[in-house]
């Protein structure tokens, strides 16, 4: 019977390569939004009095819901995929059981002395196992690095000048390499008992930041003084 069990302490080699990065440009879209103000406040007159129901029963009159305001804004959205590979080794420690009249084990032109462990004869062998790691991902992030659902990111036609809007509408861009380290924190983790690397790639094949529009409503309750805020999407007009 033969048992394996990690040799301890594992140390990454001094020989470890470097990790082969491929990572490309990122693009910048910005989504157009082809609903007008006008539209979004009429698909806010028919959802208003949904905000300030309480336990699906107590509805406020609609008159007594007023419109205070309707603000624009852009919400960012990461759209990447990228790919990792890991060739390794990892220490290790073969047992084999042995005759309990066994006094010397030749293996390999190499001397192995029996030891006594759990009223069974064994012999240790100390060696490395290579392994291969792969991992993929494509994924859909919020500006927080949760992952969000395709619902949050319509299909829409986008900006010709992505940098005017952007501009316009002071929208705060994401820092340069959040999106790839995200992926990073997902895939590209080694295994706590690596103990050398022959090779190590990461690669991000397609990344993309998309902006798209949002619509701000402000309602107000004159009855009791509650304020409460809407969001519409400015693709599709749907409450998010």
């Amino acid at each position: 019977m033969t048992e394996t069990i990690n040799a301890e302490p594992v140390v990454i080699s001094a020989e470890t390569p470097t990790i082969k990065e491929n990572i490309v440009d990122r693009k910048t879209i910005v989504y157009e939004a082809h609903i007008d103000p006008t539209v979004i406040r009429v698909s806010g007159e028919k959802l208003k009095q949904q905000l300030f129901t309480r336990f699906g029963l107590f509805k406020p009159k609609s008159e007594e819901i007023q419109f205070i305001s309707l603000d624009k804004y852009y919400e960012p959205y990461i759209v990447i995929s990228g790919k990792y590979f890991l060739d390794y080794y990892r220490k290790c420690t073969y047992v084999f059981k042995v005759d309990e009249r066994v006094r010397e084990v030749v293996l390999l032109n190499h001397k192995f002395m029996p030891e006594t462990s759990k009223s069974s004869r064994i012999i240790k062998l100390n060696g490395e196992e290579r392994l291969i790691k792969e991992a993929k991902a494509f994924l859909i992030l919020d500006k927080n690095g949760s992952e969000a659902t395709v619902d949050h990111l319509p299909s829409a036609p986008s900006e010709k000048k992505p940098e005017k809007v952007i501009s316009e509408f002071k929208i705060e861009e994401l820092a340069e390499n959040v999106d790839v380290n995200f992926v990073r924190e997902r895939i590209a983790e080694r295994p706590k008992d690596v103990s050398r690397i022959m090779e190590e790639v990461f690669e991000i094949t397609d990344r993309s930041v998309i902006y798209t529009p949002r619509f701000k409503l402000l309602f107000k309750n004159v009855k009791t003084g509650e304020e409460k805020v809407m969001v519409l999407d400015g693709v599709t007009s749907k409450k998010m």
